[in-house]
């Protein structure tokens, strides 16, 4: 379903398969707070346009938990998808890979309210020698964070760049 300018899934949360798939997309955020919740957003994108690959796990990783450790362990490609303040107009996205990825979430520490941050669980699974060798973070410039279910017309605007960009990446590490 496509609302207001942008993809909507109407499935419900995919959970974490046992197996181990070849790419995890991750999508975190608060949807509930309109542009924190670009990275669920773009993940219901890329789940409407990708539902037949049997090969991509979607998970929606809300506002983390010490519970996706497992899932992206299990992964040989992460491709994570979150709001990032990347001091860009709204709605630019970047695309941080491999130690640029690394880089990016260990140097942009956010107080967070949350239970655990990206970093840590990247750091778990370095410590379990399972971190995925092919991984991203496609960060996405919100414009505003506040009470609602729909992004702001800027980052709705922006979610076929950034769908566009994640497909990229999946072709490129599967090449």
């Amino acid at each position: 379903m496509v609302i207001a300018g942008f993809c909507r899934s109407t499935s419900t949360v995919l959970t974490a398969m046992t197996v181990r798939r070849n790419v995890l997309i991750l999508g975190i955020g608060n949807s509930l707070l309109r542009d924190e919740g670009a990275g669920i957003h773009a993940l219901n994108c890329l789940r409407e346009q990708l539902a037949d690959r049997d090969d991509i796990t979607f998970l929606d990783g809300g506002t983390l938990s010490f519970t996706l450790a497992g899932a992206i362990e299990e992964s040989s490609h992460l491709i994570v998808l979150d709001a990032a303040q990347l001091d860009a107009a709204p709605g630019h996205s970047l695309v941080f890979e491999g130690a640029e990825m690394d880089a990016f979430v260990g140097g942009n520490r956010k107080c967070s309210v949350h239970e655990v941050s990206l970093l840590d669980l990247l750091a778990i699974a370095h410590l379990s020698d399972h971190l995925p060798p092919q991984r991203a973070l496609i960060g996405i410039q919100p414009a505003e964070i506040d009470w609602g279910e729909n992004p702001s017309a800027a980052v709705a605007a922006a979610m076929p760049r950034i769908c566009g960009q994640a497909l990229r990446l999946i072709e490129a590490w599967q090449a």
